[in-house]
């Protein structure tokens, strides 16, 4: 370390020789500097992204004490950050025939290979400077790697990566940070939550950390604690307009129309007209039965973005609710167009369809919505309400067919239970719903919703008491 006057004589030697090598590149004699100051300047330009220069300083460095690796290692790196990746691992190949890779030298070369997208040999440098390195600079290493990673795809590696370098440094920011993240994309939204909780607590007044573990909240459906969190991210920065987005989605999702309506506008008063915040919008004013309003901010969202399939459905959605379904479906058909792999779009086209008799049209959409989606609880009830229409047997052996293929769509259970109880299928069915209520006896209440008449069979209210 140096002492007071070490560093001043420091700072001094830097800033005359700063003068004499911006002279000299203008074509003044710079006489002789040791490879020390050299060093220091070569490193100044680097740290302030002065890479043209950073390069010249390098080679005139070269000149002088071309046996000295160091020059042509910074040479690599500033030509590296010039986007000349090719000559630089070049110049790297070189440096390597002449001595053992440093830890530095094999961060840089991993660096390089990072920028030309090649994570495999980046992962693998990352992996040898780690080998080489002093413990006290593991944990950033670490760090980088796990962003590497994370560039692959690569989400469970990260993870076990960023614990390895909170081994070495548990205050690693960076690094509570990115595990935090990488739960995210995993859908572990539970320990993403405990991790931004954790990087909170060391950085209270964080509002971006605040504003990511509000959507991890929101990502596991816990809309009042994502609220809670966006909260303190405004308290911090009242001008961060993206919260006031995800606040109006959260409140969407409890159905707090006006409160929704509230944030989107806000979020525009601070970044401008967003198509998605008016389509929103227009989407709040219809679930409030606002349907004038709710068609004037659909419309002021397509003349933002003409092509957005979500006001074109919702403007489609209101000429269903208002009677004009023919004219309807030609709007709902052009959401479809544009978003092609949407389930719902074409669920909702099912139903339009229904409503019209056109039956068989009402079918293809409901299957081809099941198909993209066999998720979606609601299509599928209403594909088998179709199906019973038409012959009770039908729907039977669709739904026991969907069964054998589909294990992650809740509702099939419970509606096999009332197919069966409507079939006559009586004993069958009071079995097959006292495993759906060992199982899951919140779901295994929607059978009253099914079939309301069941609410005054005793053996299926006794199986679904708490």
């Amino acid at each position: 370390m140096f002492d007071d006057e070490d560093e001043e004589n420091f700072e001094g030697n830097l800033s005359e020789d700063l003068e004499r090598f911006e002279a000299h590149l203008k074509g003044d004699a710079i006489g002789f500097l040791d490879s020390d100051r050299l060093e220091a300047l070569v490193d100044h330009y680097l740290v302030n992204s002065q890479y043209t220069k950073a390069k010249a300083c390098a080679e005139h460095a070269i000149t002088q004490f071309s046996y000295n690796p160091l020059f042509h290692l910074r040479k690599a790196q500033a030509i590296s950050a010039m986007g000349q990746l090719k000559e630089a691992l070049n110049l790297l190949a070189q440096i390597e025939k002449w001595e053992s890779p440093s830890a530095e030298f094999l961060l840089t070369k991993a660096s390089i290979f990072s920028q030309l997208r090649d994570s495999k040999n980046a992962i693998k440098y990352f992996l040898e400077a780690i080998k080489v390195s002093e413990p006290e600079d593991r944990d950033e290493i670490y760090l980088d790697l796990a962003i590497e990673y994370e560039s692959a795809n690569d989400f469970k590696s990260a993870v076990n990566i960023l614990k390895e370098a909170m081994k070495y440094n548990p205050h690693n920011e960076g690094a509570i940070y990115e595990i935090a993240f990488c739960y995210d994309q995993l859908g572990e939204y539970s320990n993403a939550i405990d991790c931004y909780s954790n990087y909170i607590d060391e950085n209270p007044y964080s509002f971006t950390a605040w504003y990511n573990l509000g959507n991890a909240y929101s990502k596991s459906e816990n809309y009042e604690k994502a609220i809670w969190a966006y909260d303190y991210c405004i308290l911090i920065n009242e001008e961060f307009g993206p919260v006031y987005f995800n606040v109006g989605n959260a409140y969407m999702s409890q159905e707090k129309y006006l409160l929704a309506i509230e944030n989107f506008h806000k979020c525009m008063e601070l970044d401008g007209d967003d198509p998605m915040a008016l389509c929103y919008i227009g989407e709040a004013h219809e679930q409030l039965n606002e349907f004038e309003l709710a068609k004037h901010f659909y419309k002021r969202s397509l003349e933002l973005a003409p092509l957005l399939p979500d006001a074109w459905l919702g403007l489609g959605i209101i000429e269903d609710l208002e009677g004009r379904t023919k004219e309807a479906l030609v709007l709902i058909h052009k959401a479809a167009e544009l978003d092609p792999e949407n389930a719902g779009i074409y669920h909702v086209l099912a139903g339009a369809y229904e409503k019209v008799k056109d039956l068989k049209q009402a079918e293809d959409f409901y299957l081809l919505s099941m198909a993209l989606d066999p998720t979606d609880e609601e299509c599928l009830t209403n594909y088998t309400d179709l199906l019973v229409e038409r012959s009770l047997p039908e729907a039977y052996n669709y739904i026991v067919d969907f069964l054998e293929t589909t294990n992650d769509n809740d509702i099939a259970l419970v509606l096999e239970v009332n197919l069966l109880w409507l079939l006559g299928r009586k004993d069958e069915a009071l079995i097959k719903f006292a495993n759906c209520a060992a199982n899951d006896k919140k779901k295994a209440k929607e059978i009253f919703e099914l079939n309301p008449t069941l609410q005054d069979v005793k053996e299926f209210v006794h199986l679904t008491e708490d």
